[in-house]
This record gives C-alpha cells, sequence and structure tokens, in this order.
C-alpha cells in the first residue's frame, strides 16, 4: 500500500495537501535551490525536492496518511464494486430470478444503498490496517528476493506460491469460524441478518451488510500480513482477488455436476447458504463445513430458478383458464343476448299479430257498425216511404165513405 500511497502523492494528493495545508515555507522554495550548472540538473533538483507542493503535513504525518488511505481505500472499493458487480450483474446474473416469490421490490436498489451506506464505515474501520502497513508495522516485503526462503528467484516464487496458498487456507478457515459466529441467535439479528435480507442475492448483495460484519469477515485478510511475511504486490493482488472473489458468488448460479465442487465453495454452494441460511459458511473451500458438519451439497432440485419456472408454468395456467372462463363467459354472454333477441323477436312478432288482429277486430266493428247503420236508414227510409203512402190512401178512402160502412148504414 506504501507504493501505491507514494505514487498517489506525486501524481495528486501532494497538490492537494499543498492547497488545502500550505507550508509556509512554500513560497520560499525557489529561492532555497542551490545553483547549478544546466538546466536539466536544475530541474532535477527542483523535482527531487518537491518543493513546489509542501504542505504543513508532510508525506510521512501519520494524520495525512490516513486520510489519503482512507479516500484512495474508498474510492478503489467505489470502483471496484460497481465495475465487477456491474458486469456480473449484465452478464452472469440470471435475470429470470427476479421473478422468484422472495426476491424483494427494487432489491438491486435497495443492495447498491445498503453497499453504499457500508462503504465508509467499514473503510474507517480497516484503514488503520493498512496505515500500520505504510509506517512498516506489517511483515510485507518490497522484493521478491526478501523473502524468508533467501536469494534466488526459484527459492523466492516457491515461496510466493506457498504463502499464497497459506493466506487462503488460513482466511478461508478464520472467515468460517467468524461466519458461523454470527450466525448465533444474540449475534446474528444485531449483525448478520441484513446481509440475508437477501434470499435470492445479485451480485450487488456481495457487499450489502452490516459494517460491522464486513468488518469481522475481513480481519482475517489484514492480521495475515503481521503474522506471515508477504510480498507487498502479491498481497494486494490477494486483497483485489478476495472482492472479486466475493462479489462472483453472490450471483445466485447454480453451477452443479462440475467437479470442483467437490473442493471449490463456488456460487452454488453460496447461494443455498443464502436460501437455507445454516449451510456452507465457507468462503472459497467446502472443508471446514464437511469438518463442521454445515456442507449441503448442491443438486440441481435445490436451483431456485426451478421454483420461477414453476410460478411461470403457473401463471401460464392460470391465464389460459382465465381466458378460458373469459371465453366462456363471452359465449354464455352471446347465448344469453341470442335468447334474449329471439325473446324480442317472438314478443314483437306476437304483439304485431296482436295489433293486426285488433286492427282486423276494428275494422269488422265498423264494418257490422257501417252496415247497421246503413240498414237502419234503409228501413227508416222504407218507413217513411210507407207512411206517406198511408197517409194518402186514409184521405181518398175515409171509413166513413167505406162501402161497407155506407152498406151497414143503409141497412
Amino acid at each position: 500500500m506504501d507504493i501505491i500511497l507514494r505514487q498517489c502523492d506525486e501524481l495528486l494528493l501532494d497538490r492537494v495537501w499543498a492547497y488545502v495545508l500550505p507550508s509556509s515555507m512554500a513560497s520560499s522554495a525557489h529561492a532555497n535551490l542551490t545553483p547549478t550548472a544546466s538546466l536539466s540538473s536544475y530541474y532535477d533538483q527542483a523535482v527531487s525536492r518537491s518543493s513546489f507542493y509542501e504542505s504543513a503535513w508532510p508525506r510521512d504525518d501519520w494524520r495525512r496518511q490516513y486520510i489519503s488511505l482512507y479516500a484512495m481505500v474508498l474510492v478503489s472499493i467505489f470502483t471496484l464494486y460497481f465495475i465487477v458487480a456491474g458486469l456480473s450483474y449484465r452478464y452472469v446474473f440470471d435475470k429470470r430470478m427476479m421473478k422468484h416469490p422472495r426476491f424483494l421490490k427494487n432489491q438491486v436498489k435497495l443492495e447498491i444503498l445498503s453497499s453504499l451506506n457500508a462503504f465508509p464505515w467499514l473503510d474507517l474501520m480497516t484503514t488503520p490496517w493498512f496505515l500500520g502497513e505504510v509506517r512498516g508495522y506489517s511483515l510485507l516485503y518490497d522484493s521478491i528476493h526478501d523473502s524468508p526462503f533467501g536469494h534466488g528467484l526459484w527459492r523466492s516464487i516457491a515461496y510466493m506460491v506457498l504463502s499464497s496458498a497459506f493466506f487462503l487456507w488460513f482466511t478461508d478457515v478464520c472467515i468460517y469460524l467468524v461466519h458461523r459466529a454470527e450466525h448465533h441467535p444474540l449475534v446474528y439479528k444485531r449483525i448478520h441478518k441484513p446481509h440475508h435480507r437477501w434470499i435470492i442475492p445479485t451480485p450487488f448483495a456481495s457487499h450489502a451488510f452490516h459494517p460491522l460484519d464486513g468488518y469481522a469477515q475481513s480481519l482475517p485478510y489484514h492480521i495475515f500480513a503481521y503474522i506471515v511475511p508477504l510480498h507487498k504486490w502479491l498481497y494486494m493482488g490477494l486483497f483485489v482477488f478476495v472482492n472479486l472473489w466475493s462479489i462472483l458468488i453472490h450471483d445466485s448460479d447454480m453451477i452443479v455436476d462440475h467437479p470442483l465442487e467437490r473442493w471449490i465453495n463456488g456460487p452454488a454452494h453460496h447461494t443455498l447458504h443464502h436460501i437455507h441460511f445454516n449451510v456452507n459458511y465457507g468462503q472459497y473451500f467446502v472443508w471446514c463445513d464437511k469438518a463442521g458438519g454445515s456442507f449441503r451439497q448442491p443438486a440441481k432440485t435445490d436451483d431456485p430458478l426451478l421454483a420461477v419456472l414453476a410460478a411461470e408454468e403457473k401463471r401460464k395456467a392460470a391465464k389460459v383458464e382465465l381466458q378460458k372462463q373469459r371465453q366462456l363467459a363471452i359465449e354464455i354472454y352471446e347465448s344469453e343476448k341470442l335468447k334474449e333477441a329471439e325473446m324480442t323477436r317472438q314478443t314483437s312478432e306476437r304483439l304485431a299479430a296482436d295489433t293486426n288482429s285488433a286492427e282486423a277486430s276494428d275494422e269488422e266493428v265498423q264494418r257490422a257498425t257501417s252496415m247497421a247503420r246503413l240498414s237502419s236508414a234503409s228501413s227508416l227510409r222504407h218507413l217513411n216511404e210507407s207512411s206517406s203512402s198511408g197517409s194518402s190512401s186514409d184521405s181518398d178512402e175515409s171509413p166513413l165513405h167505406s162501402p161497407t160502412l155506407r152498406q151497414r148504414k143503409v141497412a
């Protein structure tokens, strides 16, 4: 870490610290340069003395180193997190998992927010370990020839290989113990439960934990550099690797029947840990889980994608059933409409028939009335005619003048 800090000081941080906490002697820096015979030697002297960007806190001030390391680590973890988790989410994570019944609403957003909240506090707690490395308290060494195996390229390479293997074994055992302890009821609900909120995790859930949880599981990485000699660049590479591994095992990818799964605690194992909580606590390997009785071999039937596909089939079946019910309702509705239309037609025909019958009856009544009127008029006319003819006969042949009466009078 001291090599990276020195490079950052040269490129940027000297300017930043000179601006934030300027030194009172910085203004006279050029005057203190000794005369030189050539322009090139003048430039070398000015740059080597770093007199242009002097700060009240020099490079070896522990306060400046702590703040600089804090900023460097925070920027690095943000960059690593978003690049690697973003690529894994884009190209590895199966988006169908987001339809799982236990996948939370807006889960990806919540995972990212949880990680962003954890990073500053986690960085605050881990920076003292990096500060100790920069100030020479760790067992990290610069040159490969400084290995405990002595000088010689092959000896140095052999030690780097062995120290890397021991680093993985040591951190795996320690993290298993820490992780299993975090599942104790008294610890779990206070520290580790936020990370198990993600039953079906995405790569963004890798660092979505309580800051104390993340710090406790990172301690083995920091402690190792203080108890075992390790090359500085190798240590940085291993530290980046463990962060990459943490991201990759959270992609919920259930790759099973792979020959390495008997030894490697991969994404399938860790997916089962998030689903069942009390299995597969290991970080890289499975031997601690096998020794501790917490190992569970991933199987195809454990794949959470099966629940997604089953739910999808259920939704499809429900959709088909709904369509059938809807079609049946339409058919019933159309049948009822046809019946109603037929009844309406029959009613209309009956009303029309009744109307026609009523009209016919009215015509018959009118015709009978007319005939009765005509008959009455004819009878009245005949009666009048008869009356008229009777009156004229009476005047000519009165009963007094009738022959019969005359004969009666003569007799």
